[in-house]
């Protein structure tokens, strides 16, 4: 290995420390009461060592948030194998709420807190395009399934934000602790159970 790919591959490392670290500190501490300078005590550098690879907190917030949706997507896109399109349907939520249980800090920097938004507006882009390419996956499976008789009269858009809506509701009533104490049954499971009765109501022709 030469200097230079040696050096990339340092440069590399050290982003990956950073983000890690982030991630951790904002899992422990939460968002707000986490510093950049926080973040390089962790990883033991200085401050500016942080912000040659990012220029502000939301940066990092935004560079883990768009790391969560590849994971996610890469997860959901496995499932295109399947040829019937609501199995595939069924799949995909069993999927993401396997992902936000398992992962419920990024799920909430993903999905519920606003900073990744703000980053956004900050750099004058009107599009979310991670959440807008999660979300195609979802829309395109319900077309698949509408071209085969299913969800006769619905449209396709505003039924897969129902479903998206439905499924996301769940995996947030559970990670912000609103089911326990409200069901006899232990949140890891009624979130399951609760998944399985509304697959019984969407697969009907």
């Amino acid at each position: 290995m030469g200097i230079s790919e040696r050096k990339a591959k340092e440069k590399e490392e050290l982003k990956k420390m950073i983000l890690h670290a982030a991630k951790k500190l904002f899992a422990e501490r939460g968002i707000e009461h986490t510093t950049i300078r926080n973040i390089a005590q962790e990883i033991e550098y200085s401050i500016g060592t942080v912000y040659v690879y990012f220029k502000d907190k939301n940066d990092i917030l935004h560079e883990l948030h768009t790391q969560g949706f590849r994971q996610l997507g890469g997860e959901m896109k496995v499932l295109f194998s399947v040829d019937d399109p609501m199995e595939r349907l069924k799949a995909l939520g069993r999927v993401y709420l396997k992902f936000a249980l398992d992962h419920p800090e990024m799920y909430d920097l993903m999905f519920s807190m606003k900073a990744p938004i703000e980053f956004l507006e900050s750099t004058h882009k009107d599009e979310w395009n991670e959440g807008k390419a999660t979300f195609e996956l979802l829309k395109g499976t319900v077309n698949d399934c509408i071209r085969l008789g299913h969800f006769v009269g619905h449209e396709p858009e505003a039924l897969s934000f129902a479903i998206w809506s439905a499924v996301h509701g769940m995996a947030s009533l559970v990670i912000r602790q609103r089911v326990q104490g409200v069901t006899c049954v232990a949140p890891e499971q009624m979130i399951l159970k609760g998944y399985e009765e509304f697959v019984l109501m969407i697969d009907k022709k």
